[in-house]
């Protein structure tokens, strides 16, 4: 099974993709009348669905639930969140780390940060101008059409090493997903330690959120 967060435009993409590989699916959203839905026809499920195309009404308490349960192959955030922290948060009691961010800020350039402060720190080689919909992430970007040095990844992992680094897998050009495996090992892994930080990156931007647990 495959968790899909958020049944949007960006969740259809993801429903028609996993169609394609005849691969089962659940799509979380909060509106029982979301545009999946509609489209799609998905039928509502009130327990944990094991195989098929299946619709949960329910909020990021629920995917957490539905990842810890079904285990699955990958999980979509077609929501604009960041849903390892988001997730993180739920999980455990947490307040932001901002000394680890303000670590973590001299080791970047400039003109990959987009936003930084309150333990979060937003990153992109592509920061002011708008991403072509649907990019496979060619080396020369087609917005800014400059060469990456290097993957956004190898430049979080140069200035975090401590991190826990998720990689948002390039499923389709403009469509990234998550092992649900290294969710499950993130979650462990945040488990045994106090202050922590987690990013999700992919070849071209990167989220990172710092926490620290409360005593």
């Amino acid at each position: 099974m495959n968790i899909i967060i958020g049944g949007g435009k960006y969740g259809c993409y993801a429903v028609e993709h996993l169609r394609q590989k005849s691969k089962g699916f659940v799509v979380v959203d909060t509106d029982p009348n979301c545009l999946a839905v509609r489209r799609f026809g998905l039928a509502a499920s009130r327990q944990s669905p094991s195989n098929g195309e299946h619709f949960v009404q329910g909020d990021l308490s629920t995917v957490l639930d539905l990842i810890e349960k079904l285990k699955p192959e990958y999980v979509f955030p077609t929501a604009p969140v960041h849903i390892a922290a988001d997730l993180a948060k739920i999980k455990f009691a947490l307040d932001p780390w901002t000394e680890a961010i303000n670590a973590i800020l001299p080791k970047l350039p400039e003109v990959v940060v987009l936003a930084a402060g309150k333990g979060k720190l937003v990153t992109s080689f592509n920061r002011d101008k708008s991403c072509v919909e649907k990019c496979s992430m060619p080396p020369i970007c087609p917005s800014t059409h400059m060469r990456k040095p290097c993957t956004m990844t190898e430049l979080i992992r140069f200035a975090s090493p401590d991190a826990f680094i998720l990689i948002s897998h390039s499923m389709a050009p403009g469509m990234g997903a998550l092992k649900g495996s290294e969710l499950l090992d993130f979650f462990n892994w945040a488990r045994q330690r106090e202050k922590f930080v987690v990013a999700t990156t992919c070849d071209c931007h990167g989220v990172l959120d710092a926490f620290q647990k409360r005593i």
